[in-house]
């Protein structure tokens, strides 16, 4: 299938073949027939794409803070890498999708299939949706009209937000598609509307539609307009649906608005804002988000859990509806706002439309009905060629003797594609398949390190003879079961960290080696935990090994603060921090120890989200560990510090590029160029180990004990 995408350095827009997506639990597979480009949110992105880095950096200055944060704390070299990472990246484009469904996930209910959908899918001709981003189209609703369904919702939870009653007078400043809505969702309310524009067109279109209109292009003063069309008091309230950098149409908001006046900003402006002409008045200013209540929460839209309607009246979906049932009652009219129609094959010629010169409002595109939907319902693709469905194999994987690995990569996001891809392809690895729920990072990052084919069939991966290892890069609570269905399959198994988010998984996943083992194959089972094999910690163990003493050492993770509602907080998806990162440095300081865990507990600031603590640990020999793990501190301090007192003598590692040595005979300091955590490492020890290797990277009994461990102090149960 197709998809329309648009690169991030360059601005340049692309249509690309891609698996069709797997459908989720609690999401709706559908075949598009319409979308409609949004000409102002997605010319935003184009001239975003085409400025230069510069210009990139003055639009965005909140990243550049972050950027030099960066540069403070990991240093140059490594900062610029992450950024040429980010900017290479291609963003998948469209918000508004019409389609009928072709799957429902697990849990959905209340569409049937083939039925016809609204949805704020991409442009592509299969998308995968959260079942609360979906509503049902009426019948007498054409593909064409649904098709502007989530425009209309933009528009409509703005009007929501500033609560017209009747007779009130609203300008509406910026008649684009949004705007242009607007206006006619505010004369169903029984409002006075005056449309505010540039374009001749536009605001005849506005009149149209029952708006009064200033045209801005004459020098015509809209705030004497105001007054005019109001007696001299001034307008109810503003919505601001125009695009501009400048911070002028705010200002002419304030001065149109009566007292206490409302104003909304649904659309992009500058926000230089006068406190007087505010205060005088006693405005309020807000800005409206999206679609509506439920935008941009993962519980509604990730997890499908809607509002109660007694308390949230109209979320995201009930808008969509809100929409659809005014075009299907007469009230909303957006076939005069179609200005463009493309086949899908044409996509590039619709955004050299939206990004040039020609006038132009509603874009629509539009798909091939008459391909077949097995046509489009291909899971795997060979890159670079002609996508091909790929028939399921018996496997018995078995560690490879003396050659090379063939790996598949279940997992396409920003650490599998920065750090694991090339580490396996350094690593002298046969890069096979990539696997992805969405199909296109999958196909964006096998393209990039040469993988053979991208794919959305994780069973057929598993099945394939022809592959030796899987290596697992997904959300933490899909770990263990990759796991254990990996290991049943033969294949020899790279997880990134955490193992498992508690000791029943951990508990499987146990058996499930064993099992395997017994079934006949010689499976390499290895987590992530790159610290133990950086450079400098290498060269710690070496002179560790003088000295039989117990170790004291100390472990300061400058964390960072992670949001309450990002999924690595989610217990049930990420299992929290303790469990996603401090599982590292648990596994160091067992490394660094060469003796097992015999106690261990954790003491944790009450006043955050659980991923401030400070671990204890105490070891076999005697040594002792402190990782304090701390989410409170600054981005532009270093994030990780190590400290070993042992036999009278200190080793020091600053952020994992600088080794310093106190009183270690013939020992004073390393220095790396830029931070190195052992990633790279990791994975060619491991490729080496399942290429024939007599011994596994990290034996199985340490990685069960450091899981089990991390397990326990993430539920504050010490022992």
């Amino acid at each position: 299938m197709r998809q329309i995408l648009q690169n991030l350095r360059n601005g340049d827009t692309e249509l690309v073949d891609v698996p069709c997506p797997a459908v989720a639990g609690g999401q709706l597979l559908i075949r598009t027939s319409r979308s409609l480009v949004s000409a102002g949110t997605e010319r935003m992105l184009l001239d975003f794409g085409k400025a230069n880095l510069i210009d990139k950096a003055r639009q965005q200055p909140d990243k550049v803070r972050m950027v030099l944060d960066k540069v403070r704390a990991d240093g140059l070299l490594t900062t610029y890498e992450a950024v040429r990472d980010k900017l290479d990246q291609s963003l998948p484009l469209g918000y508004c999708n019409v389609g009928r469904v072709l799957e429902a996930g697990r849990g959905v209910t209340g569409f049937e299939l083939g039925a016809r959908i609204v949805s704020n899918g991409k442009h592509a001709e299969v998308v995968s949706v959260p079942r609360n981003l979906c509503a049902a189209i009426p019948d007498s609703v054409s593909n064409d009209e649904a098709a502007f369904a989530v425009i209309g919702a933009i528009a409509l939870q703005g009007i929501r937000l500033i609560k017209p009653t009747l007779g009130e007078t609203i300008v509406v400043s910026g008649l684009g598609l949004v705007g242009l809505i607007t206006v006619q969702l505010l004369r169903a309310h029984g409002c006075r509307v005056l449309g505010l524009d540039f374009d001749k067109s536009r605001l005849e279109m506005a009149r149209n539609f029952g708006a009064e209109v200033v045209d801005l292009s004459e020098a015509a003063d809209p705030v004497k307009a105001a007054q005019a069309v109001t007696r001299g008091t001034g307008v109810d309230g503003v919505i601001i649906t125009a695009s501009t950098k400048s911070s002028e149409p705010v200002r002419q908001a304030a001065h149109m608005c009566r007292q206490r006046g409302r104003i909304i900003l649904v659309g992009v402006t500058g926000l230089e804002l006068s406190r007087a002409d505010f205060y005088e008045k006693e405005l309020t200013f807000q800005v409206s988000c999206s679609y509506g209540p439920g935008r941009y929460d993962a519980n509604y839209e990730d997890k499908g859990l809607d509002y109660p309607i007694g308390f949230v009246r109209w979320t995201e979906q009930r808008n969509f509806e809100a929409v659809l049932d005014m075009m299907a009652d007469g009230q909303l009219d957006v076939a005069p706002l179609i200005s463009h129609r493309f086949a899908i094959g044409d996509a590039i010629k619709a955004y050299e439309i939206v990004g040039g010169a020609e006038p132009s409002l509603g874009v629509l595109l539009e798909y091939d009905t008459e391909v077949a939907d097995s046509d489009l319902r291909v899971a795997t693709i060979i890159l670079g060629q002609a996508a091909h469905a790929t028939a399921p194999t018996s496997a018995k994987g078995v560690a490879v003797a003396n050659g090379a690995v063939t790996i598949a990569m279940v997992g396409s996001g920003n650490y599998a594609s920065r750090v694991l891809m090339p580490a396996f392809k350094k690593a002298g690895a046969n890069l096979k398949t990539v696997v992805s729920n969405s199909g296109l990072t999958g196909v964006l990052a096998g393209q990039k390190f040469g993988f053979a084919e991208a794919s959305t069939d994780v069973d057929g991966v598993l099945a394939d003879a022809g592959t030796d290892v899987i290596v697992i890069a997904t959300r933490h609570d899909t770990h263990a079961d990759l796991v254990c269905r990996s290991l049943a399959a033969g294949k020899s198994v790279f997880v990134e960290k955490p193992l498992a988010l508690n000791h029943q998984e951990i508990d499987a996943i146990e058996q499930a080696y064993a099992q395997a083992v017994a079934n006949g194959a010689s499976p390499r089972l290895m987590v992530g935990f790159n610290r133990r094999f950086a450079p400098h910690i290498v060269k710690i163990k070496s002179l560790l090994v003088a000295s039989s003493l117990p170790k004291a050492m100390v472990m300061t993770v400058n964390a960072g603060t992670i949001p309450a509602d990002h999924w690595t907080q989610d217990r049930d998806v990420g299992g929290g921090r303790i469990i996603g990162e401090a599982c590292h440095f648990v596994d160091l300081l067992r490394h660094l120890a060469g003796a097992p865990l015999v106690r261990y507990q954790a003491e944790f600031m009450t006043a955050d989200t659980g991923d401030t603590a400070a671990i204890q640990l105490a070891f076999a020999d005697g040594s002792i560990g402190t990782v304090n793990y701390f989410a409170n501190g600054s981005a532009a301090f270093p994030k990780e510090r190590l400290d070993i007192f042992a036999a009278g003598r200190v080793l020091h590692v600053d952020n994992f590029r600088v080794l310093s040595g106190f009183g270690w005979p013939g020992f004073k300091k390393n220095k790396l160029w830029k931070p190195n955590k052992g990633q790279a490492e990791c994975v060619k020890a491991f490729v080496k180990s399942v290429s024939g290797a007599d011994k596994m990277t990290i034996p199985l009994s340490e990685i069960l004990e450091v899981s089990r461990a991390i397990v326990d102090l993430a539920e504050n149960r010490g022992r």
